[in-house]
């Protein structure tokens, strides 16, 4: 294949273009308010961390009741994928106009919880309408371009709420263009995107919906799996950027040098995202899946000699971070891809709400075990990494059992 073609962009409904747009600019406002949410509230309203943490955590809890939600109603004859993005952006926006006039604990509370709530309702009609609106040969490609629309709004959010933040010290006003991007979303979609019509007409009631997913063996497989991954990505976020500040060989990393490596992982899969899906498109999902993993395990044994080896730990960084970048954009449109495939026609969002709830696990499971971590003996912490590359052996096994469930994949 010519290298030209694994970087061109690909050919998609242009649907999938504007719901990409759309992304981009809700990505570009929750980038604004991503890093500076608990410093405001700490700093400039006066609240304790461990109130603030307790806040910001409140917006898991509301998540996971809004993906429930927001697949039950995406599968709903009577509701639609179209109207659960619709329901989500304007709670959304509402919820950044209550944080943007919080001055107290309680209020900063219902303006998480709705928040969580609002974005619980937004992934499962998201990725399910991404499937609806793509054939298979394109899928990959689809869910490529909208996750590359959401890195690279964050992107320009992160940095553009800098220098507001530098300029004007009005925190508040992160908050307003947050919820301004929400609104810009909501018209996107009221005015561009129409209710996908739907290859199975027969409509099954929620909660028999439900026990049919719970039932289906290859998603509870899937399942089980997919957490390794997304816990895998929390400790991008959570357990690392912590390690290489105390304990990497040469007594750790400063704030600078943690910034540029982080900043080289975000480039790193925005410019391989799209040339990684396409070359994956060769593959079966499971195979697509399985060069992830194989990734994540080298990426993270490559992050265990930062911590080892007496000289550059620095380069391992950059070199691990690279290679953790290739993994997690190898995972996201593969994995997506395959519940679309797993799921009947009229459960996608269901099946894709029990996908999202993966993430909240992920998310929860991560920081937990990579902060009890940190906090033990060096030799049990500068081992913890190699530790995890072992533990894809486990996944690996899962999609083996998986694998052989999908008849299509066993030729």
């Amino acid at each position: 294949m010519k290298l030209r073609s694994f970087f061109s962009f690909p050919r998609l409904p242009y649907e999938i273009w504007l719901l990409a747009l759309g992304r981009f600019l809700s990505e570009v406002g929750t980038g604004f308010i991503l890093f500076y949410t608990p410093i405001f509230f700490v700093n400039e309203v006066g609240l304790s961390s461990t109130l603030v943490g307790i806040a910001l955590g409140s917006a898991s809890v509301s998540g996971v009741v809004g993906r429930f939600l927001g697949g039950s109603l995406s599968d709903s004859p009577y509701w639609g994928r179209r109207k659960t993005l619709l329901l989500s952006a304007m709670i959304s926006a509402i919820a950044d106009l209550i944080l943007a006039f919080s001055h107290n604990f309680s209020s900063l509370v219902f303006g998480n919880l709705l928040m969580g709530f609002g974005m619980g309702l937004y992934w499962p009609a998201n990725e399910t309408i991404v499937a609806d609106l793509t054939t298979g040969e394109q899928r990959n490609e689809a869910f490529a371009m909208t996750r590359l629309a959401d890195s690279l709004g964050l992107s320009l959010g992160v940095m553009l709420g800098g220098l507001i933040i530098t300029s004007s010290q009005n925190y508040r006003l992160l908050f307003l263009i947050d919820s301004v991007s929400f609104l810009f979303f909501f018209l996107l979609i009221y005015f561009t995107i129409k209710e996908p019509k739907r290859l199975e007409k027969e409509s099954i009631p929620i909660l028999k919906g439900w026990q049919m997913a719970f039932k289906d063996s290859r998603l509870r497989l899937y399942f089980i799996a997919n957490i390794f991954f997304t816990t895998y990505i929390s400790q991008l976020q959570t357990t690392l950027p912590l390690y290489f500040k105390n304990f990497t060989s040469d007594g750790g990393f400063t704030a600078a040098m943690i910034s540029a490596l982080f900043s080289w992982y975000i480039v790193s899969t925005a410019i391989s995202q799209l040339p990684i899906a396409r070359f994956l498109n060769r593959f079966n999902r499971i195979n697509a899946l399985r060069f992830s993993l194989l990734f994540w395990g080298l990426g993270f044994s490559v992050i265990w000699l930062t911590g080892i080896l007496a000289t550059s730990p620095l380069i391992f960084a950059i070199i691990g971070l690279g290679i953790l970048a290739i993994a997690t954009v190898s995972y996201t449109p593969s994995a997506s891809s395959l519940v679309a495939e797993i799921a009947p026609a009229n459960l996608l969002g269901i099946y894709f709400s029990i996908n999202a709830q993966c993430w909240a696990i992920g998310y929860f499971i991560g920081p937990l075990i990579g902060g009890f971590i940190l906090d033990q003996s060096p030799l049990v912490i500068k081992s913890y990494w190699l530790i995890i590359s072992l533990s894809v052996c486990f996944s690996l096994v899962i999609l083996s059992f998986l694998e052989k469930m999908m008849p299509k994949y066993s030729t």
